[in-house]
């Protein structure tokens, strides 16, 4: 047995007790879904819409905490029929469940943001804009020096952040901005409580997952179990490999462990 099948089955065994009572919760790029060059050619790994399907009845609550918009990871990820799946999307903004959608009306912060950012992007090559609606994010992954490009950026975004009052998220090669007040942490927080959850199982890769893992962490101060894991891959931050419980090689990794502790 692998030191990686040992922490699995420990961990296994300390949630076996609160299995029912338990909240999956899990990003979707990267961890649901191979990460790809452009975002709307990101698809769940095959599998998956299965996979939560035959967990949701084994735990209180399945859920995806996205910076997508919900629509988007329902239909990419081909999860519209996983029964009682919560899809939280921009981060919380947004919430899909039952094939109803929940969104705030339009920003015109993320409006005016949308034209700075296009503006910064039709001078930049390789650089793209992605529109989500409620946010707006600027990706370089394809421009010739994705980090110099990244870098080049990062004052500007920060700029047009201040002067919108949005904030700056950033990540694998992208930088996003949002409206405030909303993160995956508070996500994570009120879906724990809404499940009455005894135990929360998170999956994320990117540093936009972080504000979830320290609500784990702070709910795990407050008596709950919480296990983290990481989704890893060559572009995963140092700081989220730390913060987990479990590194598993990308979503077919997360399967797999998904498989072992909770089926």
């Amino acid at each position: 047995m692998s030191s990686m099948d040992d922490a699995v089955a420990v961990v296994r065994e300390s949630l076996r007790p609160r299995l029912a009572q338990t909240l999956l919760a899990l990003d979707f790029d990267g961890v649901l879904a191979p990460i790809v060059e452009r975002p709307q050619d990101a698809r769940a790994l095959p599998g998956t819409a299965e996979l939560l399907t035959q967990i949701s009845p084994r735990v209180a609550q399945v859920a995806i905490v996205t910076g997508r918009p919900a629509s988007d990871a329902v239909q990419l990820g081909g999860l519209a029929d996983v029964p009682g799946l919560v899809v939280c999307g921009h981060y919380g903004l947004e919430r899909w469940m039952g094939g109803r959608l929940e969104t705030p009306s339009s920003d015109s912060a993320v409006d005016e943001a949308r034209v700075r950012v296009a503006e910064l992007v039709a001078q930049r090559p390789g650089t793209a804009i992605e529109d989500k609606g409620h946010s707006v994010a600027v990706h370089t992954r394809r421009a010739p020096d994705p980090a110099a490009s990244l870098e080049d950026l990062r004052p500007l975004v920060s700029a047009i952040a201040e002067d919108t009052g949005l904030q700056v998220t950033p990540g694998r090669f992208v930088l996003e901005l949002r409206p405030r007040g909303a993160d995956k942490g508070v996500a994570v927080r009120q879906l724990a409580a809404e499940a009455g959850a005894a135990a929360v199982v998170y999956g994320g890769d990117d540093l936009g997952d972080l504000p979830a893992i320290e609500a784990v962490r702070a709910l795990e101060a407050d008596g709950m179990l919480g296990v983290i894991i990481c989704s890893d891959g060559t572009e995963v931050a140092t700081e989220l490999r730390e913060a987990a419980d479990l590194v598993v090689p990308g979503p077919e990794g997360v399967q797999r462990a998904l498989r072992s502790l909770l089926l």
